[in-house]
C-alpha cells in the first residue's frame, strides 16, 4: 500500500457512478472552489484496459463524454487525457506539470488493482500527497483505488501473485453500484477485508476532505462498520 499520512489535505470525491445529480456536484464544486467552467481537469482511462468487460469503446465514451457516467461532459473550462501506461516512456519534468496544474483528476473504473499498479509504475502515486489543491474525481475502480483492499470479486487482472490490495489512501473500503451489485451481498463482501466499508449505489458519493469523511446521497447507501473476526 502507499505510505500516505491520511491527515493530508488531500480531496478525493469517490463516487460509484460519476457526478450522477446535482447533491455530487455540488460536492465537486464546492472542493474545487469554484464552478467547473472555470476549472481544468485531466481525465485518466487507464483502468479500463485491466478489466476483462472492457474494451477500447469504454476508454472512448468516457473520454467523450458519451458514457452513462457523468465525468468529462460537465463543462470543464479544459480537459485532456493522462495514460498512466504512457508515463514511463516520457520524462517527468514533462507530465508531472500537467498534473500540478490541472485543479481535477477524473479517473475512470474498470480494475482497481490495474489502475493501482500503473499509478506506482508511472510516478502518479508518489505525487498525491503533493496534490493539496487537486480534486481526485474518482468512477467505481477509480475511487476503489484509494481504497486499502477492494475484495477477491472485484478483481479482474490477476498477474502472477496478484491481490487486491490497493493504494490505500483512505481506510476504508468501497462496494460500489448497489443495485447491479446487491445490498445483500456486501456484508459477505465486507467480511475479510478487515476494515470498515461503504455500499454505495450510483446515486450516492464519498467526500473526503483534509481527513474528514462525508456521504453524499441522492440515492442508497450503507456503512458496513469493521466486524472483528
Amino acid at each position: 500500500m502507499l505510505d500516505v499520512d491520511r491527515r493530508t489535505p488531500m480531496k478525493l470525491l469517490l463516487t460509484s457512478g460519476g457526478v450522477t445529480n446535482a447533491s455530487i456536484e455540488a460536492a465537486l464544486v464546492e472542493m474545487l472552489g469554484k464552478p467547473v467552467a472555470e476549472s481544468s481537469a485531466l481525465a485518466i482511462p487507464t483502468a479500463t484496459y485491466g478489466h476483462q468487460m472492457c474494451d477500447p469503446g469504454n476508454a472512448w465514451r468516457f473520454l467523450a463524454g458519451e458514457s452513462p457516467a457523468p465525468m468529462c461532459d460537465l463543462g470543464w473550462a479544459s480537459i485532456g487525457v493522462l495514460e498512466l501506461t504512457a508515463l514511463p516512456s516520457m520524462d517527468r519534468e514533462r507530465w508531472v506539470p500537467w498534473v500540478e496544474q490541472a485543479d481535477a483528476l477524473l479517473v475512470d473504473g474498470g480494475d482497481a488493482t490495474y489502475l493501482a499498479h500503473w499509478m506506482r509504475e508511472s510516478g502518479l502515486a508518489d505525487l498525491l500527497p503533493g496534490l493539496t489543491d487537486t480534486v481526485w474525481v474518482g468512477l467505481s475502480a477509480g475511487s476503489m483505488v484509494m481504497t486499502p483492499r477492494i475484495g477477491e470479486p472485484f478483481v479482474s487482472w490477476r498477474p502472477e501473485g496478484w491481490s487486491d490490495e490497493t493504494l490505500g489512501v483512505v481506510d476504508f473500503s468501497i462496494y460500489p453500484h448497489v443495485g447491479m451489485n446487491p445490498m445483500e451481498g456486501a456484508d459477505r463482501w465486507a467480511a475479510p477485508l478487515g476494515v470498515e466499508a461503504y455500499a454505495l449505489d450510483d446515486q450516492s458519493a464519498i467526500a473526503v476532505v483534509d481527513g474528514e469523511t462525508t456521504v453524499v446521497s441522492e440515492g442508497t447507501w450503507r456503512h458496513l462498520p469493521l466486524v472483528s473476526r
